[in-house]
């Protein structure tokens, strides 16, 4: 089964904005390039830089748990290690996120956006190659446009494919395809890699990503239209390889 690589995302900070890439160099059993590297504690989350690990995303400021999040626009530099951020009524930042100084005026900015939408305190934490993912071995996600298509149809309502917050995103698999592939190897550009399970997905797709507002109930229309709470799937890569746009993405045979 073949379909194409219709674009590729990275989330530098957990929870903001998704930053498109033109092309991606996976490596196997590593996560996406440049993805999730930062995240901000919603009050302490207990992460320990000397010894990371997984940490559920509820302990970060996230979407799911606060939809204005979304009103934040982020764009993250990799040769300075500088984060500027935008938000309506507050001033632009630019921060270095590699520096203590940096995450602390990011954390204080944000803290005067969001106001008393999230918990706190806020604290941006550098993972110092960890990455702050939703499942520990979520490496690389990925989304087909079919199945998201669908979904709008049966909701009768358009439906942004960045609501899911993917690393690829797929044109050309049949709808829902991807539910039934755990285990099976995708040959994705030059990489191959293999499903590791479908993603359960949580409130974070109810958020319009443009407009911040809490306005479609995704995951109770999954329940609703298919029995499930699934949308993409979750694969570690086994062969590294470039990815782009217009790359296949190939479900290899048995």
């Amino acid at each position: 089964m073949t379909g194409a690589i219709a674009a590729l995302f990275r989330h530098p900070i957990k929870g903001f904005t998704p930053e498109k890439l033109e092309r991606a160099q996976l490596a196997a059993g590593q996560a996406f390039p440049g993805d999730r590297m930062f995240a901000v504690e919603d009050g302490p989350s207990g992460f320990d830089p000397e010894v990371p690990g997984f940490i559920p995303k509820q302990k970060f400021v996230v979407l799911a748990k606060t939809a204005a999040v979304a009103r934040v626009r982020t764009a993250y530099d990799d040769r300075s290690g500088t984060l500027r951020a935008s938000a309506a009524g507050a001033p632009n930042i630019a921060a270095r996120l590699t520096e203590p100084k940096g995450r602390d005026a990011f954390a204080a900015w944000l803290t005067g956006v969001l106001g008393e939408e999230g918990a706190g305190p806020y604290r941006v934490i550098d993972g110092r190659g960890h990455r702050f993912l939703d499942h520990p071995e979520g490496h690389v996600s990925i989304v087909s446009l079919a199945s998201v298509r669908d979904l709008a149809a049966r909701l009768g309502a358009p439906v942004d494919p960045l609501r899911f917050r993917a690393n690829l995103y797929v044109e050309g698999w049949p709808a829902w395809a991807e539910n039934a592939w755990t285990g099976r190897e995708l040959r994705l550009g030059e990489a191959r890699a293999r499903v590791f399970k479908p993603i359960t997905r949580c409130s974070a797709p109810d958020v319009d990503p443009a407009t911040a507002k809490r306005d479609l109930e995704i995951t109770a229309a999954l329940h609703r239209f298919y029995g499930h709470l699934l949308c993409g799937v979750y694969v570690r890569v086994e062969a590294p390889g470039m990815v782009a746009p217009g790359d296949l993405a190939e479900l290899r045979p048995l």
